[in-house]
């Protein structure tokens, strides 16, 4: 079955809540920044996003039914004090509609952006298709002005069949999809900022310019096998005690890139790293918005994604994803190698927190 009409109508959708997002970067004070009851940021461009993404879906594929698996909702825009935060981004919504000229008609009510925005209420499965959706991935690199993608996939009876990522602030350099990750990282002073990346299953993963006006490239992730040559892409917080153990093992002597959001998985699909991983604090449950897109088009580059165990994320059992423990993505060459190190850096993991245990009981018993 091709998906043709689905790619191009999530292209149309995620390019329009990029602009979107980057009107409320450029001007975003901290005193715009909200905070949801889990405690992570939300702005007016995650609502925002969401309710272009949806509004776009709805209108290009009309008639089919629309289920979205998104991370926003509308709870707290329903709240006392909350109509002047939607008004304005009601405002957002018709300026980056109306940037299109086939969507340049009525303006929305407050109301139909609610809607759209609450139309992301699907619980997913592995019946139907179902549209999933990050608005804003990393927030607070987004708040910080650093990376953040729009990220929005298609799950076809519990299968990823497309998946498309906008990264406003990642440099769309030119490279050739049989370039090393040495050669693809470097840049010019001709570089555009801003990329648009998808992939079809099947087909192969590419990146284009945000504004459209380059052709297609196709991409591919690194041809290192050497694991002492390989980068670490990782996330901008504090660094992780596991990864820096992994990277030993593996004799890795490079720096890690540190980027906020779904951009590493962008970033390792054209072979600027060869290793992404995510290990969280126990009890953390991974939601699918924050790998469905990013994983297509990593595996459509060449990639693998996996659990520290080697075992594929099922991104149809729901919200969310059940993981014996981390997200693991690199290529085929290195991956085997990779695992092996996992394993051994976790058992002495164990190992360490089974002797801090038997302190801390020695201790008690003094």
């Amino acid at each position: 079955m091709s998906y043709e009409k689905e790619l191009a109508a999530a292209k149309k959708a995620v390019s329009l809540a990029v602009r979107l997002s980057q009107e409320v970067q450029k001007s975003l004070l901290q005193s715009d920044v909200r905070t949801k009851p889990d405690k992570s940021p939300v702005t007016a461009a995650d609502y925002g996003s969401q309710a272009v993404i949806s509004l776009v879906l709805q209108r290009e594929l009309h008639p089919e039914p629309l289920y979205l698996v998104a991370e926003e909702n509308t709870e707290d825009l329903q709240k006392d004090g909350s109509e002047a935060f939607l008004e304005s981004i009601t405002k957002l919504v018709n300026n980056a509609l109306a940037s299109d000229e086939s969507y340049a008609a009525v303006p929305l009510s407050m109301e139909d952006v609610r809607k759209a925005i609450d139309h992301g209420r699907s619980q997913g499965g592995s019946n139907g298709h179902h549209w999933i959706l990050d608005p804003i991935d990393g927030t607070r690199g987004f708040v910080k002005g650093e990376h953040y993608a729009v990220a929005l996939s298609l799950l076809v009876e519990g299968k990823l069949m497309l998946g498309v990522m906008g990264c406003p602030n990642l440099e769309n350099h030119r490279f050739s999809s049989s370039s090393s990750s040495s050669s693809s990282s470097s840049s010019s002073s001709s570089d555009k900022v801003g990329c648009l990346f998808f992939a079809t299953a099947g087909e192969g993963a590419y990146v284009q310019s945000l504004e459209g006006d380059s052709p297609a490239q196709k991409v591919q992730v690194s041809n290192i096998e050497n694991p002492e040559e390989a980068t670490f892409v990782e996330s901008s917080h504090k660094p992780i005690p596991i990864h820096t153990s992994i990277a030993n093992k593996l004799g890795i002597k490079a720096l890690p890139l540190r980027i906020h959001s779904q951009v590493k998985y962008a970033a390792l699909a054209r072979g600027d790293a060869e290793i992404y991983l995510r290990f969280t604090l126990k009890g953390y449950r991974e939601t699918i918005w924050n790998h469905a897109a990013g994983a297509i088009i990593t595996t459509e580059a060449g990639g693998v994604v996996c659990d520290a165990d080697g075992n594929p994320p099922a991104f149809s059992r729901g919200k969310h994803l059940y993981l014996k423990r981390g997200i693991v993505v690199s290529t085929k060459k290195l991956m085997p190698r990779l695992l092996k190190a996992i394993k051994e850096s976790m058992e002495e993991e164990m190992q360490e927190d089974e002797m801090h245990i038997s302190a801390s009981e020695t201790q008690l018993t003094l």
